[in-house]
């Protein structure tokens, strides 16, 4: 909490921070707004403006975020990250300082990427695509429901949830895994991080959208795919290191997997030289199922929501502990 009686000096970091920077000063009243547009350029501001808080967006990618100085003798005693992964900050001491996220913003658009991912090759859009250049009309030709098909969601947060209620649209049995289970709308069956290995053969569908964390690092690894049934369909909408890039290509090369929907990648941008590029039955995206018109709007104005409980010492939304 700060001295309510002094303006709340907040730096916004971001690509195009003056719009953001122009929302805040008209939602919040006693703030102070000063703007960065590059990673290089956020070590002197926070040394000179001396922020409060720092909203930041990792727009730039991992590597040459100023993590040291956001965390520096000089940084803000509030982070807030604009997206929702925080693996970038890497370890934080949570006395010093209040990591918030934007979780839940993108929740929808994520689950519609899934989905839609997901119908993709059910309904075999390829194919389609490949008879309609060939000008081939196939009688044999049928489609092939979602409806009846077992999704396995992997993180049940604000994503999960979403993709939940969007399966359940269309009659799929949902089970999920996260760390402490409980009974949640739209899922058939809620079960621990430590079933998954009884669990991956059940699935025809899964998606994984965990956090990046010592516990989930290499989470799907090679007895995770081996555990597989044979057809299943993987989207991947988490964070680079979940799925262990190796292991997925070799499920791919033993054709394990009718698809991949995948969007995260340990090496970001995806190396042009990398062996995923060469399989036709995936779909890759480069980290954007997230990314859609407002949504910087909509992570500022979550942001601003939490100004006020800042300045009054209560909880925080979507505070995140660096375990």
């Amino acid at each position: 909490m700060t001295n309510t009686s002094d303006p709340l000096r907040i730096i916004v970091h971001a690509e195009n921070p003056q719009p953001l920077a122009q929302i805040i000063e008209i939602e919040c009243t006693e703030v102070s707004v000063a703007c960065c547009d590059t990673y290089e350029a956020l070590p002197e501001t926070i040394d000179t403006f001396r922020p409060d808080v720092v909203f930041t967006i990792r727009f730039a990618g991992t590597p040459g975020f100023p993590r040291e100085s956001l965390l520096g003798p000089n940084g803000p005693k509030w982070i807030c990250v604009g997206g929702s992964g925080v693996d970038h900050l890497d370890h934080w001491d949570p006395s010093q300082v209040t990591v918030t996220n934007s979780a839940g913003v993108a929740a929808g658009m994520m689950a519609e990427y899934v989905i839609g991912g997901f119908l993709h090759f059910s309904l075999d859009v390829p194919g389609l695509q490949r008879d309609r250049h060939n000008k081939n009309w196939r009688k044999d030709r049928h489609m092939v429901p979602l409806s009846g098909k077992t999704l396995l969601i992997v993180g049940l947060g604000n994503t999960g949830q979403a993709i939940a209620a969007r399966a359940k649209a269309f009659g799929m049995h949902v089970i999920g895994a996260r760390a402490h289970p409980v009974v949640m709308d739209n899922i058939d069956e809620v079960h621990g991080a430590e079933a998954l290995p009884e669990l991956w053969s059940r699935a025809d569908h899964i998606a994984v959208c965990v956090p990046l964390l010592d516990t989930t690092r290499g989470l799907i690894d090679q007895a995770a795919f081996a555990a597989m049934k044979p057809g299943v369909v993987l989207a991947d909408v988490s964070r680079g290191g979940v799925v262990d890039s190796a292991a997925l290509v070799t499920a791919l090369q033993s054709n394990k997997l009718a698809g991949a929907v995948l969007d995260v990648f340990e090496q970001e941008p995806l190396p042009a030289d990398h062996d995923l590029w060469s399989f036709d039955n995936l779909i890759i995206s480069p980290h954007c199922s997230s990314v859609f018109d407002g949504w910087e709007e909509l992570s500022i104005r979550m942001f601003c929501s939490n100004i006020e409980r800042w300045r009054q010492g209560t909880a925080l939304r979507n505070e995140v502990r660096p375990t």
